[in-house]
């Protein structure tokens, strides 16, 4: 499969986000983020799809569905998952993970994952622009690095 031809940023077709609902008041957050480093990297906001799903369970399907359009250079998938009393925690946060890497493999796609897995609210919200960063915009600018470097890749790793 080949990636979208180069566009004005550099980086070749459009960018997808895709968002979890579930704890969407630290999701937003996340997605502010993303927003921010994708625009940050000369992608205009008509170049950058958001999509919502329910929660994160749902976002590999999401991106999987999405990169099979070939419209994408990256996507970045955005999530909060907190533990709760039960496993359920374990199962969702590593489905989600599992599902992202087979996405961003299949389709040699760069998937930034911005999917908090935490133990408490607290946590996630300082990830999700507090104290220990923004997660969002961390996911975002390894997908936009990826890219790039595999873009080297196609050009014959010249610099």
């Amino acid at each position: 499969m080949t990636r979208p031809s180069k566009t004005a940023h550099g980086l070749g077709g459009r960018a997808l986000v895709v968002a979890s609902r579930f704890n969407e008041t630290v999701t937003r957050k996340l997605l502010e983020g993303a927003a921010e480093a994708l625009h940050n990297a000369g992608l205009p906001p008509d170049q950058v799809d958001l999509i919502w799903v329910p929660g994160a369970f749902e976002l590999p399907l999401a991106v999987h569905h999405g990169l099979a359009t070939g419209r994408y250079a990256l996507a970045v998938a955005v999530g909060a998952v907190i533990r709760g009393e039960t496993p359920h925690f374990e199962y969702i946060c590593a489905e989600a993970a599992r599902g992202l890497r087979e996405a961003a493999t299949r389709f040699s796609t760069p998937v930034g994952f911005g999917v908090l897995t935490c133990d408490t609210m607290t946590q996630a919200l300082a990830r999700a622009g507090g104290a220990a960063g923004n997660k969002g915009e961390e996911a975002a600018q390894a997908a936009l690095d990826t890219a790039r470097a595999l873009q080297r890749f196609d050009s014959g790793i010249e610099d």
